[in-house]
């Protein structure tokens, strides 16, 4: 077929899976701490504001779980279909972790099913917040799980190669491979970060809008508390990353930051171009930091793109990535931070409208950073699906179908998009807070 490359089309459909998976994924992995934070404080200040503030998010969390699972079943369906060499030579030994994976998930239903059915049927709310705990732990296990798949990717172990096949697999050494610890601690971390920011612009919107309900306060104060704790553990966890990069993917490294030539005291470039001649210009570049990110020493020898084979180097592209990743998330560090200071010193402007509107703002932009996060370890694993052994291309379909295949998952994904934003918006906009509050205020269990 003339044009016709099952190569590219299954990355773009790979890649589009992910980019709507990551979405749902990424709230279905953080909300459920969420929920349990405010539902604990609820209990221990036997507050209804922060009740209730558990119960409308564990709505909302069910839809999102309900396209996760959609969409998590398509990636799955896709790794088989789309890339089965990849699946042949490397499927008996991830089997484990995708099997825990599955496991994890079914662990976390079933309890959120009896968290969801049991509410208010118990005289003792500790004892129904006792339920949610395994919610959490079989997200974050399930979010865990599919991780170390991931990583696993980037650097594979617990086998052996014998005539093109891998033998001698031992899957608790290719679970616990070397990029496994920063990886899923990245991945958790940056999930209940997003989740966090994701809840608080949903908060400062109504308070952007006018609506000062101390309901919503509340809320804001919460989330972006939350928000600022786990802004701080993703840097920490992403200045370990970048030395694990330095160590066993240093291509991805040197192409992230643009550092083609081996040697020491080698600065943090950021933004900036690419001449015609390989030159950067118009760069931000801060001295010494690639080789104290790299090795915790200003001296440190970073080494250079000019050092890796040609075919084994990752698109130079992702260094716009590594730039909207990093810029996002210090600006929203800086944002928690300024809302938190701001609190404790009643600062005025922390009440402002156009403050009110970077927090909402605030998880638009980090669902964006937490894209290019994914975008930049992907891409940048390239030209490798399994690093060192198996090359994208030799792990693709040669299937005739690829194309058909986009296009009708483009259109699922279009309908669930469209069908879970619909049901969540008139899920919400139907049964306003204040109707909620007065409602229980009439039974007795809080002051409107």
């Amino acid at each position: 077929m003339n044009g016709y490359d099952p190569v590219l089309l299954s990355r773009i459909l790979t890649e589009l899976t992910l980019t709507i998976h990551i979405i749902y994924a990424t709230i279905g992995v953080g909300v459920p701490l969420m929920i349990a934070i405010a539902q604990w404080i609820g209990i221990r200040k036997n507050d209804m504001h922060y009740i209730l503030l558990a119960r409308r998010w564990t709505r909302g969390f069910v839809i999102t779980v309900a396209v996760g699972v959609v969409t998590g079943t398509a990636i799955g369906l896709q790794l088989s279909l789309l890339w089965p060499n990849f699946m042949q030579l490397a499927g008996q030994v991830i089997s484990l972790p995708l099997f825990m994976e599955t496991f994890a998930f079914f662990f976390e239903a079933i309890f959120l099913g009896i968290y969801l059915y049991t509410w208010d049927r118990f005289e003792n709310q500790k004892k129904h917040l006792l339920l949610l705990i395994p919610v959490a732990i079989g997200s974050s296990a399930s979010a865990m799980f599919i991780t170390i798949v991931n990583a696993f990717m980037n650097t594979p172990q617990g086998f052996e190669v014998k005539n093109g096949e891998l033998v001698n697999i031992d899957p608790i050494a290719a679970m616990f491979n070397p990029a496994m610890p920063t990886k899923v601690a990245h991945v958790l971390a940056t999930a209940y970060m997003t989740s966090a920011f994701v809840l608080a612009s949903l908060a400062a919107w109504h308070l952007w809008k006018g609506n000062r309900h101390i309901y919503h306060r509340k809320a804001l104060h919460l989330t972006m508390k939350t928000a600022f704790i786990f802004s701080v553990a993703s840097a920490l966890v992403g200045d370990l990353s970048g030395k694990f990069l330095a160590e066993y993917q240093p291509e991805k490294l040197a192409a992230a930051e643009w550092h083609f030539e081996t040697g020491s005291h080698a600065p943090l470039i950021l933004f900036g171009a690419l001449g015609e001649d390989g030159e950067v210009k118009y760069a931000l570049k801060i001295p010494y930091a690639l080789s104290i990110l790299a090795h915790n020493h200003p001296a440190a020898v970073v080494t250079g793109l000019n050092d890796i084979p040609e075919d084994e180097r990752p698109p130079l592209s992702i260094h716009y990535l590594f730039d909207v990743m990093v810029t996002i998330g210090v600006f929203l560090m800086v944002v928690a931070a300024a809302y938190w200071l701001g609190s404790m010193f009643r600062w005025k402007w922390t009440v402002k409208k156009w403050f009110f509107g970077l927090l909402v703002a605030g998880g638009p932009l980090a669902m964006v950073a937490i894209e290019a996060g994914w975008y930049l370890a992907e891409v940048g694993r390239q030209p490798w699906i399994l690093r060192g052994y198996m090359k994208t291309a030799e792990g693709a379909t040669s299937s005739a179908h690829v194309d058909t295949m986009l296009v009708l998952f483009c259109l699922l994904y279009t309908v669930l998009v469209i069908a879970s934003a619909t049901v969540l918006v008139r899920m919400f906009r139907r049964n306003p807070v204040e109707r909620e509050l007065a409602e229980r205020a009439n039974n007795g269990e809080v002051a409107p």
